[in-house]
C-alpha cells in the first residue's frame, strides 16, 4: 500500500487505470515522479500512469510494457516545459524518456525501467 501522504503533490487516482480504475503505480515510481516534480516546481499532470493488461493501449502491444508493470507515468507538458521537464527528468535518473511533441495531447513518457533497453530515449 502507497502511503499517499508521502507525495503531496499528487493522488491515487492520477496514477490508477483508465481503462478499469485498477490500482497497480509502483512505490518506486511515484517517490521518483515526486523528487522531479520537487526539483522542477510546477504542477504535472500525469496524463497516463498504470495501465491493466486489458487496457486498449497494452493490448495491442506484443508484450505488456512498462505502463502495466507500474513503473511509467505520461506527464502532460509541452513547449518550454518540456524541455525544462525533460532536463530535469535526466539529472534526476528516469531510465526511459518518451517524448511526444506534435499534434494535440503532447507529453513525455518518463519510466524507471532496467534491464538491455535502458537507458534509453525515443520519440512517438
Amino acid at each position: 500500500m502507497i502511503d499517499w501522504g508521502k507525495y503531496p503533490n499528487f493522488k491515487r487516482s492520477e496514477f490508477a487505470c483508465q481503462h478499469c480504475g485498477s490500482e497497480g503505480i509502483k512505490e518506486e515510481l511515484v517517490a521518483k515522479i515526486q523528487e522531479l516534480r520537487t526539483l522542477y516546481g510546477k504542477p504535472m499532470p500525469i496524463t497516463s500512469g498504470y495501465r491493466c493488461p486489458l487496457h486498449p493501449i497494452e493490448r495491442q502491444k506484443n508484450v505488456p510494457g512498462t505502463h502495466a508493470e507500474g513503473i511509467a507515468a505520461d506527464i502532460g507538458v509541452q513547449g518550454e516545459a518540456a524541455i525544462e521537464l525533460l532536463h530535469k527528468a535526466i539529472t534526476v535518473g528516469f531510465k526511459g524518456i518518451g517524448v511526444q511533441q506534435k499534434g494535440t495531447g503532447r507529453f513525455i513518457h518518463l519510466d524507471i525501467g532496467t534491464g538491455p533497453t535502458r537507458p534509453a530515449i525515443w520519440s512517438y
